[in-house]
Formats: structure tokens, C-alpha cells, sequence
């Protein structure tokens, strides 16, 4: 059983869900926004994904839920649960395993390169993945990276775009799970937050362009690291079933 838990409703699991559902990988959703409570940590869950939202992680007295959960992510890191963060959660494990989050010094919305360093080339996570690759962004703050974390991943503009914790802890900045509906739902929600940045590579119609031109590379960029991942965390069997033709 893979948990996800969302921190808002247009912030999904995406082609992850995708990936789980085509290759027969159960899974259940909470949404803290909506008053889910978070399960017990138990055996039974093979992986936790914690997916994005529009909140900061210092920001508990507005979203209260975020403290609560800061303490169940910290037994995740102690117990070294195979975990991924996404964007919001990648902050969030990183906060719950000792390093700060702080703004970016410029925002990341739209198409962007990131470049592996030495120790992400030769992790299994970024198994078959160049050294450079492109990805989409949607954040402002930047997380730390952990005592005795590494950096596998890093970009001109945010320095810190994945760490790693422990053998399975995860935390990546971008959205690998993006799809052209997700990038609507998210450009007509946070509609201000663009219309602020003037900038091309955050403009809705560039970002869906890019989309079109990207869509097949990025989904099979997406199934490689779904391989990698769940394979890490003992959730897929060695042939799996492809989504990326979906």
C-alpha cells in the first residue's frame, strides 16, 4: 500500500497515481486541507508520498495540520520509511529531519533545467537519467539540506533541487508527476501568484506549449524514476507495466 498525503485538492498524485494504478500498486489519499487525519505509521504502507500545496511550512499557526504532520514526518525519518516529497513535501521532510526551509531567491514557475551532481549520477533513484534534464517547477522557498544529507540534484536559479536521507528519503523540488491538466488547474488557481511574475517561462499558454513539445520525453522520464523509486522501496515486481503510452 503506497499513502499519499495531499495538503490541497488540484495538488495530486498525477501520472504517479497513473504508474500505481496501471501496474496493480494499491494505494489510498489523505487531504489534510479537507480534515483527513494522518494513519499510524505502519509496516503495511511500502512508500509515503507527500505531494505539493500553495502553504509554507513555517507557516503552522495559518495551517495547523502542517505541525502535526511535521511530527509524523519525523518519525518517518527515524524510522527511514521509503519516502518521497514533492515540491511543498520535499520541504517538509527536510524540515523534519533538521534543515531550514527559506524563501528562494527567485521564484522557479515554469519549464526548467537541473543538472545531477556526482552523488545523483550513481544513485539508484536517477537510475538511467542524463546528467541534465528538463523539469517543471512551481515554487518559492528552497529546503536545506539535512545533517549528513546529500544533494543529488541542483539548477542554476535553486540550488537544492533533490536530497537524500537515510537509505530510502527522498525529497525532490520539482513536479515529476505533471500533467497538461494540472498545469490549467494550477495557472487558473494561483492566477496571481503568475500575473505578480511577468516572466516568460511562467506564462500559462508558454508553460502549455512547452507541455506539447515536452509531453512524451517528460512521461517517460516519469516512468524511469517511478521504476527506480518503487523498485527502492520494495513496491514493484521486476517487469512492470508501462504508462507512458497512456
Amino acid at each position: 500500500m503506497i499513502l499519499f498525503i495531499k495538503h490541497i485538492d488540484i495538488e495530486g498524485p498525477g501520472t504517479i497515481a497513473d504508474f500505481l494504478e496501471d501496474n496493480k500498486i494499491p494505494y489510498m489519499a489523505v487531504d489534510l486541507s479537507s480534515g483527513d487525519k494522518l494513519p499510524q505509521l505502519k509496516k503495511a504502507f511500502q512508500a509515503v508520498i507527500c505531494l505539493g500545496g500553495p502553504m509554507n511550512v513555517y507557516e503552522e499557526e495559518k495551517y495547523p495540520f502542517l505541525k502535526e504532520e511535521d511530527n509524523w514526518l519525523q518519525k518517518v525519518v527515524i524510522e527511514d520509511v521509503p519516502f518521497l516529497g514533492v515540491c511543498l513535501g520535499a520541504q517538509l521532510i527536510s524540515k523534519a529531519a533538521g534543515a531550514r526551509v527559506t524563501k528562494n531567491p527567485e521564484k522557479e514557475i515554469g519549464w526548467y533545467k537541473i543538472v545531477l551532481s556526482d552523488t545523483g549520477l550513481n544513485d539508484p533513484l536517477f537510475k538511467d537519467f542524463p546528467e541534465v534534464f528538463k523539469v517543471f517547477q512551481w515554487h518559492g522557498d528552497t529546503f536545506g539540506i539535512p545533517s549528513g544529507g546529500k544533494r543529488l540534484a541542483f539548477a542554476e536559479l535553486c540550488q537544492n533541487q533533490t536530497l537524500k536521507f537515510g537509505r530510502n528519503v527522498y525529497g525532490i523540488q520539482f513536479h515529476v508527476e505533471i500533467t497538461k491538466d494540472m498545469i490549467i488547474q494550477w495557472s487558473d488557481a494561483y492566477k496571481g501568484e503568475l500575473e505578480s511574475l511577468k516572466g516568460v517561462v511562467s506564462d500559462k499558454q508558454k508553460m502549455l506549449e512547452d507541455y506539447g513539445r515536452l509531453e512524451q520525453t517528460y512521461t517517460k522520464q516519469a516512468e524511469t524514476f517511478y521504476v527506480n523509486f518503487f523498485s527502492a522501496a520494495g513496491a514493484l515486481k521486476k517487469k512492470f507495466i508501462s504508462f507512458a503510452s497512456r
